[in-house]
């Protein structure tokens, strides 16, 4: 089991218990300089505030003391998705869907690999994102996603705004 499995399942529980969910879990960095960010976000989906953080790595840091899933240094680094976030689960592309987005694909599809458009939602039975691209409805796999993200709008932050 990879690293981000291992934190995944040692923290899951705990955010879920204390309220939040989990967006994503990334480790990265050089050797000697690794980062793992936790992601999570309010299960009310009231905005983050510095508090959430806070008390997340608290918890998070001595669960992971415990278990010890990264045997090699790392720092801890607990975030909110902020508002133009990342948009990780299948899920989350309904969730949002009427706002802009940016995607990126592992293959190219009609040529290309990025798109920006108006989300349209999520197509449970195809597994694919539907979203508008150039004045036309696309749909893209969800296992080609590499990476997908909201884009900062007015919109956006006045939704944003109304959950502060």
């Amino acid at each position: 089991m990879d690293i981000i499995n291992k934190v995944s399942n040692i923290i899951t529980p705990t955010l879920e218990e204390m309220g939040y969910d989990l967006v994503r879990i990334l480790f990265q960095g050089a050797e000697g300089n690794k980062t793992l960010q936790i992601m999570a976000e309010r299960q009310d989906r009231r905005n983050m505030q510095v508090e959430d953080c806070e008390a997340l790595s608290r918890s998070i840091s001595a669960l992971l003391d415990v278990e010890d899933p990264i045997k090699e240094r790392y720092t801890l680094e607990v975030t909110s998705p902020g508002i133009d976030r990342p948009l990780v689960k299948a899920e989350d592309y309904e969730r949002f869907k009427g706002n802009e987005m940016k995607l990126e694909s592992l293959l190219a599809i009609d040529g290309r690999k990025r798109f920006r458009g108006k989300l349209l939602g999520y197509d449970a039975a195809t597994e694919q994102v539907i979203m508008i691209f150039e004045g036309a409805e696309i749909r893209i796999p969800f296992a080609q996603i590499s990476k997908a993200k909201l884009v900062l709008t007015d919109e956006l932050v006045a939704s944003f705004l109304k959950n502060s």
